[in-house]
C-alpha cells in the first residue's frame, strides 16, 4: 500500500522559542479540557468509530462546545459542566428515535480525555480523546505528479469500506458508477496534502460526497438553485459554507477541484471558488477515523444515492524539506 506523507507547515505565529506548536492546547491558567479532541469510540460489538469534541470558554468560566458523532453533522453543546478533572454534558440527537439526548462523562488522564457516553437507547460506549493537531500551513507546497485514481477500466486501487454489504459500484463505459447505493468506496493508497480533481454527475435528488483523507466531506448533493449552506453542495459538511451555490442541474457533468493543506481547504465547484483557504475544525460525520494527524484515503460516499464519476485525479504535495 502506498502512503503519501502528511506535510506540516507550522505557521510563524505558532512558533515558540523556535519550536513548532503542532497541537492545540488551552492558554495558561485556563481549564485543561479546553480545546479540540479527536475521539475513538470502542463499540460494544467490537471495532471502533470516530467522534470529535470541541470545548470552548464562553465568558469567564462557562464551558460550551461542539460535537460530531459517527454520523450526521456537528451539534452544539449548550453547557459543559466541570468538577475538578471531570466533565459531563449532553448532546441533542439529530434523527435517531427515541428523541432522547445523548449523555457524556469524561475525566482527564495523562493528557487524554477518557470517558463514556450513553446513547438514546441506553447503550453505553467507552471512548478516549486525544488533542487534535493544529496542522497550520505556512506558504505553498510544491506539487508532484498527478495520479489518476480511477483508470477508466476497473476498480483497481479501490476497495469497499465494508465487506458483507451491498456493493453497487462498477465500471461501465469508462465511468465509475454507483448504481445500487450501499457502501462507500475507498482508495487503497493514503495521502497527506494534495489537490484532487473530480468530474461527476448525479440524477435528480441524489446525494453523495467526496471525503478528504477519509475524514472531511465535501458535500455532493442535488441542490441546484438553493441558497448556499454548509450541508449542501460545495460545503464542508456542517462546518464550512460556500460563498455561492455554483451547482449545475442534476444530470449535467460537474467538477470539484479541492486543495487540502494541513486542515486548510480551498474548494472550487464548476470553476468557481466557493471556499478559500478556510480551516476545517474537525472530522465530519461518516469519517473513517479521527486520526487527523495521519495521511488518509479518498473516499466516495456510496450509501446515500447513485452517482457517476468519469475522472478522479490527485496531485500530492511534495516534502520540500527533503528535496
Amino acid at each position: 500500500m502506498m502512503t503519501r506523507r502528511l506535510l506540516l507547515f507550522p505557521a510563524a505565529l505558532a512558533l515558540v522559542a523556535g519550536t513548532p506548536q503542532l497541537f492545540a492546547a488551552p492558554p495558561s491558567g485556563a481549564s485543561p479540557v479546553i480545546g479540540r479532541w479527536d475521539i475513538t469510540v470502542r463499540n460494544p460489538g467490537g471495532g471502533t468509530s470516530p467522534s470529535w469534541l470541541d470545548i470552548q470558554l464562553s465568558g469567564r468560566s462557562t464551558l460550551v462546545g461542539y460535537y460530531v458523532g459517527r454520523g450526521g453533522s456537528v451539534r452544539p453543546i449548550s453547557r459543559i459542566h466541570q468538577q475538578g478533572d471531570r466533565i459531563h454534558f449532553s448532546v441533542p440527537v439529530q434523527w435517531e428515535e427515541p428523541d432522547r439526548d445523548l449523555t457524556f462523562e469524561a475525566r482527564l488522564a495523562d493528557g487524554k480525555l477518557v470517558g463514556k457516553h450513553t446513547d438514546q437507547n441506553g447503550k453505553q460506549f467507552e471512548w478516549t480523546g486525544v488533542r487534535a493537531p493544529a496542522l497550520r500551513p505556512e506558504g505553498e507546497p510544491r506539487w508532484g505528479t498527478p495520479i489518476e485514481l480511477f483508470n477508466g477500466k476497473d476498480l483497481s486501487g479501490w476497495r469497499p469500506r465494508h465487506t458483507g454489504r451491498q456493493h453497487g459500484w462498477k465500471v461501465e463505459n469508462g465511468m465509475l458508477r454507483n448504481l445500487k447505493p450501499g457502501v462507500d468506496l475507498v482508495t487503497t493508497d493514503t495521502f497527506g496534502d494534495f489537490k484532487v480533481h473530480a468530474e461527476f454527475r448525479y440524477p435528480k435528488g441524489s446525494n453523495s460526497g467526496l471525503y478528504l483523507r477519509g475524514r472531511y466531506e465535501a458535500q455532493i448533493e442535488d441542490n441546484y438553485g438553493r441558497p448556499p449552506e454548509s450541508h449542501l453542495i460545495g460545503g464542508i459538511y456542517g462546518f464550512l459554507t460556500p460563498r455561492i451555490n455554483a451547482a449545475k442541474p442534476a444530470g449535467e457533468w460537474q467538477t470539484y477541484d479541492v486543495t487540502l493543506v494541513g486542515r486548510y481547504v480551498t474548494v472550487v465547484l464548476n470553476g468557481q471558488e466557493v471556499i478559500d483557504r478556510q480551516e476545517i475544525p474537525g472530522i465530519t460525520g461518516g469519517a473513517l477515523d479521527s486520526n487527523e494527524g495521519e495521511p488518509g484515503p479518498i473516499m466516495l460516499q456510496g450509501d446515500h444515492g447513485p452517482i457517476d464519476f468519469r475522472k478522479v485525479t490527485l496531485t500530492p504535495a511534495l516534502n520540500t524539506a527533503a528535496n
